[in-house]
């Protein structure tokens, strides 16, 4: 489990290039049938294991709410209570059955210190995987906003 950041990193601390911590979720079945339940999404295939089997798959399985949830937990984590999610793009690959694990990772690609944002903060870009057993669930890019130190903002 990575740790969670109690103080926001700093728009000057972060760097093209940065890896953030792994995150780690173990994929049970009450996790998978709890967080579709959670975002609304009673589709059988997340919570009934012999209807996901009638429809041709070996198991229940996430969803992408869910996904998308970790996803943004992971990269908030990081950066601290303090970040702003501006945008949100990822694609999914491989399904999350129970009894696997996801491990997300994410490396900073861009900085932008966007000086007509007017607001003191400057974009960091995040590409996201999260990998399980059977290859790459989720791939995509976290936008966020980071606060930016005054003395760099004049």
């Amino acid at each position: 489990m990575s740790p969670v950041r109690a103080a926001t990193l700093r728009f000057e601390d972060v760097a093209v290039g940065d890896a953030l911590p792994e995150l780690t979720i173990a994929l049970t079945r009450t996790l998978i049938v709890a967080t579709a339940i959670a975002s609304r999404d009673y589709q059988d295939v997340h919570h009934d294991p012999s209807l996901a089997e009638e429809r041709g798959s070996p198991d229940i399985f996430m969803n992408i709410l869910s996904t998308n949830g970790f996803v943004g937990r992971f990269v908030t984590d990081w950066a601290g209570p303090g970040a702003r999610i501006e945008s949100v793009s990822i694609r999914l690959g491989a399904p999350n059955y129970p009894g696997d694990a996801m491990v997300l990772t994410g490396t900073v690609t861009s900085t932008d210190t966007a000086p007509g944002r007017g607001d003191g903060r400057g974009v960091v870009d995040v590409a996201v995987r999260g990998a399980n057993s059977l290859g790459d669930h989720v791939t995509g890019t976290v936008r966020l906003s980071l606060p930016r130190d005054a003395a760099a903002t004049h």
